[in-house]
């Protein structure tokens, strides 16, 4: 799978993603990494870290497009996501719940 693809979207690859794709390859190992990436992204001036974020949220969007596809992956490329975005940010810029009002 494309992770960096899915990390970068049309932009270019940020150093912070070479630390996330072994969580996203492998959750076993998301333990073990988010304390580096946390750190790594308190180092972020504000315009990468909207990039960041926003990268957090198009693996979010493609776990969701492609769920049906091989649900266990999916649920933990979202979760990694997901849990990284709200150890770094404090919340969830999307929430299912806001995703179904709609």
């Amino acid at each position: 799978m494309q992770y960096m693809k899915i990390l970068s979207g049309n932009g270019e690859p940020m150093e912070i993603f070479q630390d996330i794709l072994p969580a996203l390859e492998d959750i076993h190992v998301f333990p073990d990494i988010i304390e580096p990436v946390y750190q790594k992204a308190q180092s972020l001036d504000d315009a990468n870290l909207d990039k960041f974020r926003f990268s957090l949220i198009r693996v979010q969007i493609w776990a969701d497009i492609h769920r049906n596809e091989d649900m266990e992956k999916a649920q933990n490329m979202k979760y990694v996501a997901q849990v990284t975005e709200k150890i770094i940010f404090g919340s969830l810029l999307m929430t299912h719940e806001e995703i179904q009002e709609q």
